[in-house]
């Protein structure tokens, strides 16, 4: 580990070229749009505008369920949002979302579009309008609520803190590598310890388990950071066997695919959604193989 700089920080901070390491060009101090490009609207009453990350295959993820469980009022058109390009930042998107992080729904199934943002949002606000997914019980509903919303909490500690320092920081500081390993260490520990006893996150299998497992259940899987080894994933033995049961789940491996623009699996790769067939036709491995 290189050993830390240290760093006064001035009276008033300014942002500098060297402001944000690797993304640096899409990280800035201000909200609000760059550029004016309206968004993208296709036939289907859900329109989702999102990537693959974890908080994006949340959504996906939850609408290939509610497909797969028979409500055919949930058809979707996934229209990608590259951020490292800044397509958050146009006006369009920032309708849609202030906060210009994916993913951003819009809801056009009733009287006038209802724009949804914040991942845990759009979970809840699927899963009540469909009633799927969500326990009907007031005890469970409490439970998976807690547990949605402890996701929510703890994730930017295992993203913005662990996976930045650990995979994504210009250099490798021993200290917000110890502190952030040592929360998500912790937290794994919370599930691991709860999964022990549970064999969902409440009750039966809701939107806190597709909300969890796009976070730990990829980690745990070797999908995030480049880090389960490091991090031991081997030892959280209950969480292994909730996350791959989960990814088990047909719905959940279309989900995976839904916006995904990277990786070497070309046939993983769905950039854009707009019919169920899409993922035997359109998948990036069969377009470029029709280009070529």
């Amino acid at each position: 580990m290189a050993e830390m700089k240290t760093y006064t920080p001035p009276k008033v901070w300014t942002q500098d070229a060297d402001s944000g390491g690797r993304f640096a060009s899409i990280n800035r101090p201000v909200a609000g749009p760059t550029s004016e490009k309206d968004l993208p609207v296709g036939k289907h009453p859900f329109q989702l505008y999102s990537l693959a990350t974890p908080n994006g295959v949340k959504v996906t993820v939850l609408f290939e369920e509610l497909l797969a469980a028979g409500h055919t009022g949930a058809e979707y058109d996934a229209w990608i949002i590259n951020i490292m390009e800044g397509d958050q930042f146009t006006s369009g998107f920032v309708s849609a979302n202030p906060n210009s992080k994916i993913p951003a729904l819009m809801d056009h199934s009733g009287d006038k579009p209802q724009r949804v943002f914040e991942s845990a949002s759009i979970m809840l606000h699927l899963a009540e309008k469909f009633g799927a997914f969500i326990p009907e019980t007031p005890s469970d509903r409490t439970e998976m609520l807690s547990w949605l919303f402890w996701q929510m909490g703890s994730a930017p500690y295992l993203g913005g803190g662990f996976g930045h320092f650990y995979a994504y920081a210009p250099e490798k500081w021993q200290y917000p590598i110890d502190r952030f390993t040592m929360e998500a260490k912790r937290q794994l520990d919370v599930l691991d310890r709860h999964l022990a006893e549970n064999e969902w996150m409440a009750g039966s299998y809701s939107i806190a388990d597709m909300a969890i497992w796009s976070w730990y259940g990829q980690l745990v899987l070797g999908r995030l950071y480049d880090a389960a080894e490091f991090l031991d994933v081997t030892s959280y033995k209950n969480v292994l066997r909730w996350a791959e049961t989960i990814d088990a789940r047909p719905a959940v491996k279309r989900g995976r695919m839904v916006n995904r623009a990277f990786g070497d699996d070309l046939s993983m790769q769905l950039r854009e959604r707009h019919d169920a067939s899409d993922f035997q036709t359109k998948t990036q491995d069969k377009i470029e193989a029709a280009e070529g």
